[in-house]
């Protein structure tokens, strides 16, 4: 990937109402940004004619969703290379919400979707506006790792019959397994072998080398297969005539009951977008002096579902594949985009009838390829090798997707990973420190080094931020510390460089505890309070009146020396933090 110069940075930095993402553009960039909108045109194609026929529409549909993503991104991003159209982890998520309340195919699915990506979009956007990228940061790694082998297997259980020529099975994903499995009798062996023909072009190609356009190349020859020796007559589905055109621009109108039937459905597939947008944008930086700016990339993904719900299409997201391929072709800037863009609606506009033969087969095929590559095996040998406990989490949201419906998985697996955060938050104790002999520095005790206590002087450490879920455990700490101490401390001092926050019950059982000590002869005292926010909330919650403003130190040392009157072991300036 070649970085943006110096100069493009810079005028980057400053503020564009539209197209951010190409500020800075010079001419050497234009043959590089060709070349590799060529790239990404070739891969997007098959791509998103197969996501388009997982999502129950015509290739021209998934082209619009393509283009919509790409020139709004173009518009009100700020990646120079993010790559945004149909996309297959948020197609089974709708699909599965959407197939709920209308038939595929129908006028109302479509009405639905398209009502669905204005929603998705309004999320997006508004999401970008009010700064929200933090949220994408509420998944952890064990639940995103279940979460896209859940995925994974819902495209394959949906790709499966088309891949093998077989009747498609009705209902949940083990029902359909289970009918696919008795239904195995009846593959026909030339939509087989294309596929796997497809499957094994699109494997190879990417292993020789990522900017080959293995899916399309494979698509090509299967459809060559099928026109030369006639296997439509032989049982082999084919996508057969399909309109064309220049996308045409109509204003959804949804009904106040799609609003309210399509909402959590929207929130759902919003959050995804965000989360797969913001993993995207931070793995593809414009350069090294560039910032990341994921809320612009949210309001520039927002408005590409927007604008494809305006072009009849539905929901897009961020692709990490084609941004790949985008930054490693010679991209350098948003024109890449918007070249693949403009040769997906030349091949929409002139070139359907070349898609009349082209087999489900192999549009499975490349799908079947996507969904391996969903799979993250590295991370399920790394997170099984390190953490099992967390392990479980992959497991659990595996299972909650594959087994209910998959947009009550989803809901599940968000629900696994908050509750995954609160419960790491509540495990977090308070910890008696010592001081490491000869030295300033107050430390835990570790096995076979043991440190020095000072007698009537008791010191002690909360290892995480302090809020309603660990204020009890905090409080039964200090509690147990100052009353195993002999002889019974004159002065407690809470060591707070790992407090990041504190909230409102957490600050009014820390205030319970200083009241309690000072009634009892006992000096409280703060050292290191390093967090802006947690010195914030201490001013807001009473806590610094409390304790009186002398009585937080820049370090352990300089609290325990300057509260018991005693020559401090070495000086440290009061205006610099000292470790310890």
């Amino acid at each position: 990937m070649s970085p943006a110069p110096d100069s493009a940075a810079s005028s980057a930095s400053r503020p564009w109402p539209i197209f951010r993402s190409l500020a800075g553009i010079a001419p050497g960039w234009l043959r590089g940004d060709l070349v590799a909108g060529l790239t990404l045109a070739a891969i997007a194609i098959p791509e998103q004619m197969a996501t388009s026929r997982l999502a129950g529409f015509s290739p021209a549909v998934g082209f619009a969703a393509f283009i919509a993503g790409s020139l709004a991104f173009a518009m009100f991003g700020a990646n120079r290379f993010l790559s945004a159209g149909a996309d297959s982890t948020i197609t089974p998520i709708f699909v599965g919400g959407l197939v709920l309340l209308a038939a595929t195919g129908s006028p109302d699915y479509a009405h639905l979707a398209v009502v669905l990506a204005l929603l998705v979009g309004a999320v997006v956007t508004l999401g970008g506006i009010f700064r929200l990228g933090w949220i994408a940061d509420l998944l952890s790694v064990p639940v995103t790792t279940g979460f896209m082998a859940g995925i994974a297997a819902h495209i394959a259980a949906s790709q499966l019959p088309s891949f093998l020529g077989v009747a498609v099975p009705q209902g949940t994903l083990l029902q359909r397994l289970d009918l696919l499995a008795w239904g195995l009798a009846g593959i026909n062996a030339d939509s087989l072998a294309l596929g796997i023909g497809v499957l094994v072009i699109t494997i190879g190609a990417e292993r020789l080398s990522a900017k080959l356009p293995g899916a399309l190349i494979g698509l090509a020859a299967a459809t060559l297969a099928v026109i030369g020796f006639g296997l439509e007559r032989h049982g082999v589905a084919v996508i057969g005539t399909v309109t064309g055109g220049l996308p045409l621009v109509a204003v959804p109108v949804p009904t106040m009951d799609d609003v309210v039937h399509l909402l959590p459905l929207a929130l759902m597939v919003g959050l995804v977008v965000m989360v797969q947008t913001s993993a995207t944008t931070r793995s593809f930086p414009g350069g090294p002096d560039e910032p990341v700016d994921i809320d612009r990339d949210f309001v520039g993904l927002g408005a590409g579902s927007l604008l494809a719900s305006l072009f009849g299409a539905f929901p897009v997201n961020a692709s990490p594949p084609r941004t790949g391929i985008a930054a490693e072709t010679g991209g350098r800037s948003q024109l890449t985009g918007l070249v693949a863009a403009a040769i997906v609606l030349a091949m929409s506009v002139f070139g359907m009838r070349l898609l009349a033969e082209v087999p489900y087969a192999g549009l499975a095929g490349i799908l079947l390829f996507i969904a391996g590559r969903l799979v993250r095996v590295g991370a399920l040998r790394d997170i099984w090798a390190k953490s099992r406990e967390e392990f479980l989490l992959v497991i659990a949201t595996l299972a909650a997707i594959v087994v209910l419906p998959i947009e009550i998985g989803v809901a599940v697996g968000i629900i696994l990973s908050l509750v995954h955060g609160m419960w790491t938050t509540t495990r977090a104790v308070a910890v008696e420190l010592e001081q490491v002999p000869g030295t300033t520095i107050w430390w835990p005790p570790t096995p076979g080094q043991r440190g020095e206590k000072l007698p009537g002087v008791c010191v002690v450490a909360f290892q995480g931020p302090l809020s309603f879920l660990n204020a009890d455990n905090f409080q039964r700490g200090i509690q147990r510390a100052v009353a195993g101490d002999r002889p019974p401390p004159t002065l407690l001092v809470l060591e707070a460089s790992s407090i990041a926050e504190i909230d409102y019950t957490a600050a009014q059982a820390f205030a319970g505890l200083i009241r309690r000590y000072q009634r009892e002869g006992v000096t409280v005292a703060v050292a290191r309070l390093e967090s802006v926010r947690a010195r914030a909330a201490f001013e807001r919650f009473g806590l610094v009146e409390l304790l009186g403003a002398d009585h937080f130190f820049h370090s352990v040392d300089q609290a325990v020396h300057r509260c018991c009157g005693e020559r401090p072991i070495a000086a440290v300036p009061p205006s610099v933090p000292h470790a310890g």
